[in-house]
């Protein structure tokens, strides 16, 4: 429900990357007179910024019409000991109905934590029903080698089913090792890893991938960006400092945060940069506040960053 490790250092970002807007063409074409409408197929935490907490104001901040379609109420997100959690699923096909009946209209679908393998299908029919939206997909399944408390093996299985046709696939090494079908080999990857998992990835279906969290003990966290179209020259390697402490919820705040850049008319890879660059300045308010390692992500004073986007 969280990713705490791979996103919680993604800071300053080199600066070939930063430089390189001219061949990272846009996914989204905007019209600034426009609010894109994007589906945000996500749990709600009551208590931890995470999910839901953090989609809805992170992309409203960039400019985007959030409509919410929660797949589990939590009290409290899943790092902390007591937490209740609640499976939407049986609420969920009426509540599209809902939707299909006012003819609402979308200009992306961005999913992340699931509450059950079904809910699959319920993002499936979103994907039939709104065929010109993109299709954002945050495998949230686990972090450091391990499952989120509430995700199971046919849960795992079914989040394979959204790899193909997903414009922007966005696991960290977890979530890419479980979609792969490989063992998890830690944070310390080199080129050649790299490059099996992102091929294997693109290989099922996605049209591009973000993949966070490559730790090689040097002082840097890396993501990295590949365009299933662009092949070797489409891939990018975008290296951040890596800080001396993580926080809760900074995947969440990451992944919402590229969306919205993304749907502002950004580059995928210039995407990538903004969203970490926003996750670097929360970071630094997030000390600030009490219990700020498992609270969550305290972005609310950088959320006028991402407004710049669209203003």
């Amino acid at each position: 429900m969280t990713d705490a490790t791979t996103d919680a250092h993604a800071v300053t970002v080199s600066a070939d990357v930063a430089t390189a807007a001219a061949g990272d063409p846009a996914l989204y074409s905007r019209d600034p007179r426009y609010i894109p409408r994007v589906a945000a197929v996500h749990d709600m935490c009551g208590y931890g910024k995470c999910s839901l907490t953090a989609a809805i104001p992170i992309l409203s901040a960039a400019g985007c019409d959030v409509c919410p379609v929660p797949t589990a109420l939590f009290s409290a997100h899943t790092k902390y000991d007591v937490f209740t959690f609640h499976d939407t699923t049986g609420i969920l096909p009426g509540y599209l109905d809902a939707w299909k009946a006012e003819h609402v209209d979308l200009d992306g679908v961005y999913s992340g934590f699931l509450g059950s393998p079904e809910q699959v299908a319920i993002i499936r029919r979103l994907y039939r029903e709104y065929p010109r939206a993109l299709r954002f997909v945050d495998p949230v399944m686990g972090d450091g080698g391990e499952l989120y408390p509430t995700y199971t093996p046919e849960l795992c299985e079914a989040m394979r089913a959204l790899v193909d046709g997903a414009d922007v696939l966005m696991p960290n090494l977890t979530e890419a090792a479980i979609l792969a079908g490989r063992d998890y080999a830690g944070g310390d990857l080199d080129d050649r890893a790299v490059n099996g998992l992102l091929d294997a990835l693109l290989g099922m279906g996605a049209r591009h991938v973000v993949l966070k969290g490559v730790d090689r003990g040097d002082g840097l966290i890396r993501n990295y960006v590949a365009d299933a179209a662009g092949g070797a020259a489409g891939r990018r390697e975008l290296a951040h400092e890596k800080l001396s402490y993580m926080i809760q919820g900074t995947g969440d705040a990451f992944a919402s945060a590229l969306c919205g850049a993304v749907m502002a008319g950004r580059g995928l890879a210039e995407s990538a940069r903004i969203a970490g660059e926003f996750v670097r300045h929360a970071m630094g308010n997030t000390r600030n506040q009490p219990r700020f390692e498992e609270r969550g992500l305290s972005f609310e004073l950088n959320l006028g960053e991402l407004t710049g986007l669209v203003g």
